[in-house]
């Protein structure tokens, strides 16, 4: 997803006492390393500059996107210079900003005010304001549904069992299977007789567009299927029941309206994690400052999603420990301070981490069950008062769960409310049963009572499997994450809030009173 980042005002005022020529230059951070995406124009003798040019990056929701802002005096000598060309170091540095994307996307009009800084980090009387807007081509998405008649039967002792699959067709002639696409593509529309081996056999296709499709609804009419390299008319044709077109609304369109990911987290105190005042242990909080795996998927998770929940307070729950002159509990608050179960900012999770670890016993079994109906019941209660809250359940582990059957129960049940559920496995246990909640393979969970799961909510990541490489643990993890809350939202017809648009001042002064 691309966006364009144009800063309409920035007021330098303080910074310096005669008229400027500023320039803007926009930077991102990767590995606390600055890289460069674009340099607006200059503008001439202003301390008000409002820059047209735009920068454009690549929106990812599932990671930190450090932004900052320079803004250079170009010195009178280098004005015909292009800008691309100019050596910043032989320019006046006025100031800079920082933030992250996802601090603009989610303002309600992708527009975020930043206070400019010396190169000292001292704060000027200065301010930058910078907004984004969604380059997304087309929010348009078409319904159709089809039927065929007249195929030709391609079994010998019983009927054909025919499917559709449309497929967009490239520059380069090659056919991609879509969902939706834009009015104008090209589409493949090919017919195909099932197979339970896989080896599908081809009935007919035909090569149409949207356009064509919406006019052979409206006739009636029926397209002929062609043989395989279009030169055979066949005798079977397509048909259209309906058609119809709908605004299909991104997910920022969404969370720059007001929606939150209100983020809560659960920890796996069970004995398998070892004893945490060893090394060896899965819960050691070395005194160098070097994370365990708990905290490395905590703070992962936490400071990607912490924009996304406008208050920053997190549920955050322990299971499989044994309380001080108690039982073992399978859901208790890890804030034993106020006995809250919400803690303040990632900061109260890791701080309400490391102080639960010498305040309870490790102990078992391993249930998922409880946490999943106490963050359930939460998403619940929440939508009985609004639609503007989607919650997101973070679990870590490191071993097997016991429950298997009751945490399934708990996963189908909670499909239908407004949550998804991250696990991540630590360790070297064996995570085979974990897969199987999670429904990448198409296959959807099934409660003992026979009821199928209406969507897939749950992402399983070993920790082992990913370290190391080019995608990190939290970027697999979130990464289903957003098409998961649109699922939500567009199967029950809940829609962004319109923008609220600030009022515009008149374009001319109202006229003197008499």
């Amino acid at each position: 997803m691309k966006f364009e980042i144009a800063i309409p005002k920035s007021a330098i005022t303080v910074i310096c006492l005669v008229q400027s020529d500023p320039m803007l230059v926009v930077y991102t951070k990767m590995d606390g390393r600055l890289e460069e995406i674009g340099r607006t124009e200059v503008i001439l003798n202003s301390l008000e500059p409002l820059w047209i040019t735009k920068t454009m990056i690549n929106y990812q929701f599932e990671i930190v996107q450090p932004l900052v802002f320079r803004i250079y005096d170009i010195d009178t000598k280098y004005h015909n210079t292009p800008v691309k060309m100019l050596n910043l170091a032989q320019q006046d540095f006025l100031g800079e900003a920082f933030c992250n994307l996802s601090e603009i996307v989610t303002k309600f009009n992708h527009s975020l005010s930043l206070n400019l800084r010396n190169g000292s980090g001292h704060a000027l009387q200065g301010t930058m304001t910078v907004h984004a807007e969604e380059t997304a081509s087309s929010r348009m998405a078409v319904e159709m549904t089809f039927h065929c008649l007249n195929l030709d039967n391609k079994d010998t002792f019983s009927k054909s069992d025919p499917f559709l699959r449309v497929s967009r067709l490239s520059e380069s002639a090659v056919a991609i299977p879509i969902c939706k696409t834009e009015v104008d593509d090209p589409l493949l529309v090919e017919c195909f007789d099932f197979d339970a081996s896989g080896n599908h056999e081809l009935m007919g296709a035909l090569q149409t567009t949207i356009a064509q499709l919406e006019n052979l609804y409206k006739s009636k009419a029926g397209a002929n299927f062609y043989s395989k390299k279009g030169q055979k008319k066949l005798k079977g044709q397509l048909f259209l029941d309906t058609f119809q077109e709908k605004v299909q609304h991104t997910f920022l369109d969404y969370i720059s309206s007001g929606f939150e990911l209100n983020f809560m987290v659960a920890v796996d105190f069970t004995a398998s994690n070892g004893d945490p005042r060893t090394p060896q242990s899965l819960h050691y909080i070395d005194p160098s400052g070097r994370l365990n795996s708990y905290q490395q998927a905590i703070l992962g998770v936490s400071e990607v999603l912490q924009f996304y929940d406008k208050d920053r307070r997190f549920p955050a729950w322990g299971f499989g420990a044994k309380m001080p002159q108690g039982p073992v509990s399978h859901c208790f608050n890890l804030n034993a301070i106020t006995n809250d179960c919400e803690v303040v900012g990632f900061e109260g999770i890791m701080s309400a981490y490391s102080s639960t670890l010498y305040s309870v016993s490790l102990s078992g079994p391993t249930l998922f069950g409880p946490v999943i109906n106490k963050a359930a019941e939460i998403a619940s209660h929440s939508a009985q008062y609004g639609n503007n809250r989607y919650f997101v359940l973070l679990i870590i582990t490191d071993g097997v769960i016991t429950d298997e059957q009751e945490t399934k129960d708990s996963i189908v049940r909670a499909s239908d409310l407004p949550l998804s559920i991250l696990i991540v496995g630590v360790g070297n246990a064996d995570f085979t049963q974990m897969r199987t909640l999670d429904a990448d393979l198409g296959k959807r969970l099934q409660s003992s009572t026979g009821r199928v799961a209406t969507r897939d909510i749950v992402q399983f990541v070993p920790m082992r499997e990913v370290q190391g490489g080019q995608v990190t643990v939290v970027q697999s993890l979130l990464e289903e994450l957003p098409g998961q809350f649109l699922e939500y939202m567009r199967t029950r017809g809940i829609k962004p809030q319109p923008p609220q648009h600030a009022s515009a001042p008149p374009a001319y002064p109202p006229p003197p009173q008499l």
